[in-house]
């Protein structure tokens, strides 16, 4: 199943029977129950081959004189846009929602030109990718850094060769750019924790052929090649191929990771995407809530001095410092939340790191939660050539301690978008 991150009741539809200049695209977005602030919307198109190379515009609302940026790409990884010819290209217009009040409605209408393809913007003031296709890819907003990818081909010379080298992993800085929020390799507590990553401690594959590709003893995952990368005013966004190695030479299965970062005030909000397909016959993926499945690490300065100080915020109200949840068979309450959120202190600063999940991924969702800075959550499943395995998340990092209200509203932008209807 395909999940959009909006609700859409039309799609643009651009025939070619017209000359390449000028279209507009006129729609209407509605806030439904909830109301709306800072909060990415995607419209999704198709368009004439001929307004391949648009990549900004302008979004006007009427007689309202405020103009909003618009960012066009290619459909993200969890979109299913078909063009019905070859004449013809599928897009997706990217903006952020400043705010809409609940039930609130505002119309949008945004003019392409071939002669004027992108708006002109300084620097500052778009994402950039810094050695993108690089050992150490960046993903930047003007001169500060946001999200970092890590990989490396297997290096099995020493054990801690092969734990900075098993699996791959992105890195996130905090909101103002100045240090890492995220644990890496080497060493430290539970050097098999990185960053933000995703795996799983029992996979089953050829028919009995066990293995853990979150430790990683013997399996391991190895990034193949770079599919995308994307840079705007609006998002900047990388799709890698990654292939989940075995036992020996066998690649079971093959993964699309989609990490995309939305330009919102007030901290980071990145999407994640992954979709799975298996190289051959069933996979499936199980473990335990704290070794499998998709998961945030805090840096290690969290572990070492401030992990008495870590709070978790939970629908049902904010915990005590230090006290975590976990899911296991004898308490199995901590499961199909639709957010967790972790507050934890680096260099004397708090931080806020909100976990959005989604009804389409995979249930029951099992939570696990550590005072020293890791927490996410996992599920059982089986991945065929026929039904590969796709999941979404979203993560948002803050300064300072969140409120359930706060998280609240970023998880009803998640799961219950705005509504679109193009005109």
């Amino acid at each position: 199943m395909f999940y959009y991150p909006f609700a859409v009741l039309g799609v643009v539809l651009f025939t070619s029977t017209a000359p390449a200049g000028k279209k507009t695209i006129e729609f209407a977005v509605e806030a439904g129950e909830h109301a709306r602030a800072n909060e990415p919307v995607t419209v999704p198109l198709v368009l004439p081959v001929e307004f391949e190379k648009i990549h900004t515009v302008i979004l006007r609302t009427g007689k309202d004189t405020r103009e909003i940026v618009g960012q066009l790409t290619p459909p993200g990884l969890d979109a299913e846009v078909k063009t019905p010819s070859d004449k013809q290209i599928a897009r997706e217009l990217h903006f952020i929602l400043p705010s809409l009040m609940a039930r609130g409605a505002v119309t949008f209408e945004a003019v392409l030109d071939t002669d004027n393809p992108d708006v002109k913007l300084d620097k500052d003031k778009l994402f950039n990718w810094t050695d993108a296709t690089g050992p150490a890819p960046t993903l930047n907003f003007g001169s500060t850094p946001v999200l970092r990818y890590m990989y490396k081909d297997l290096d099995t010379s020493s054990a801690q060769k092969r734990e900075e080298t098993f699996k791959v992993f992105h890195h996130l800085f905090d909101p103002a750019g100045k240090r890492l929020v995220t644990k890496g390799p080497p060493g430290g507590l539970y050097p098999h924790h990185q960053g933000i990553f995703y795996g799983f401690r029992e996979v089953v594959y050829d028919g009995n052929k066990k293995v853990d590709i979150w430790h990683c003893p013997e399996a391991y995952q190895a990034q193949e090649r770079f599919l995308e990368t994307e840079a705007g005013p609006v998002l900047g966004r990388q799709r890698v191929l990654v292939a989940w190695h075995g036992k020996g030479t066998d690649v079971f299965a093959r993964e699309e990771r989609e990490m995309t970062v939305y330009h919102v005030a007030g901290g980071t909000l990145l999407q994640f995407v992954s979709r799975l397909k298996t190289t051959g016959g069933p996979v499936k993926l199980d473990g335990d809530p704290q070794h499998s499945g998709f998961h945030f690490r805090a840096a290690q300065e969290v572990a070492d001095k401030t992990k008495a100080e870590t709070i978790y915020i939970r629908p049902d109200g904010v915990g005590k410092p230090g006290e975590t949840r976990n899911w296991d068979k004898d308490h199995t309450d901590h499961k199909n939340l639709p957010w967790d959120a972790m507050s934890f202190v680096l260099g004397g600063q708090r931080y806020t790191v909100a976990y959005l999940d989604l009804p389409t991924n995979p249930k029951e969702a099992r939570y696990s939660e550590r005072d020293y800075g890791r927490f996410g959550s996992y599920f059982v499943t089986e991945v065929t050539e026929a039904k590969p395995l796709t999941v979404k998340y979203r993560l948002w990092l803050q300064e300072g301690q969140m409120t359930v209200e706060d998280v609240a509203a970023l998880s009803n932008a998640f799961v219950a978008p705005v509504k679109i209807t193009v005109k």
